[in-house]
């Protein structure tokens, strides 16, 4: 297998479109090429998976490597799709299984250690893979899975009905995507937003002022504006 294809999100303002990480391996002088409208910071992978691969003990192939980000027009930044050009690396080359790449969506930046970083907009983007998702059922195809740094993994866990799985370093996702039970990634859980009654202000603790608490109640009971002036 030479030719190796991912799936990710770019980010818009609060849009999160979606992005085909295509890496092929071809014969010739070693190089390493990403395409596709990608940023400073995007090419910059280079070194960042060069580094991560070898430090994971991946074998980094000695082939003429091409990366296209598509739509080509679409404008690419950040890190985030460190880790799908990674993956797709070791998919392409033959070290990782290809066979479940289609079920899942990846982003994260990846250290020089290959330990994952997380990237701004996982909301954003775990909400448009969720419309993506309603949008493949209708066509009889089954969801896709997110799967992203740890530090994203409580923020991408508040949409409802998206399966989020958060890693916390590259070798960890290869694992599971091989199939290795003891290697299994769990499944991120949103954080409460409850917070506790001692935490929040009660005003039964106000002593005295009592005109000024009956209008507080009058007022947030009537979902009224009310201003204090001394």
């Amino acid at each position: 297998m030479t030719l190796a294809v991912l799936h990710s999100r770019a980010l818009t303002g609060i849009d999160a479109p979606p992005v085909s990480v295509e890496i092929h391996l071809a014969n010739g002088l070693p190089a390493f090429n990403i395409v596709g409208l990608a940023e400073t910071e995007v090419r910059e992978a280079r070194e960042r998976v060069r580094a991560a691969l070898l430090h994971c003990a991946f074998d980094f192939p000695s082939r003429r490597i091409t990366v296209n980000l598509a739509p080509a027009d679409l404008p690419k930044e950040s890190g985030r799709f460190d880790l799908p050009i990674a993956l797709g690396i070791l998919a392409a080359s033959g070290q990782l299984p290809g066979d479940r790449l289609d079920d899942f969506e990846f982003i994260g930046e990846v250290s020089l250690s290959g330990e994952l970083r997380a990237v701004r907009g996982a909301l954003a983007m775990a909400m448009g893979l969720a419309r993506d998702n309603i949008a493949r059922a209708r066509f009889g195809s089954d969801a896709r899975t997110f799967i992203v740094p740890a530090g994203n993994g409580p923020e991408a866990a508040l949409v409802d009905g998206l399966r989020v799985l958060p890693a916390d370093t590259l070798a960890e996702v290869c694992a599971h995507l091989g199939g290795k039970p003891e290697h299994q990634i769990g499944v991120a859980r949103a954080p409460s937003l409850v917070t506790s009654a001692a935490e929040v202000p009660d005003l039964l603790d106000v002593r005295g002022q009592l005109q000024a608490r009956r209008a507080l109640e009058i007022a947030a009971a009537g979902q009224h504006s009310a201003l204090f002036e001394r």
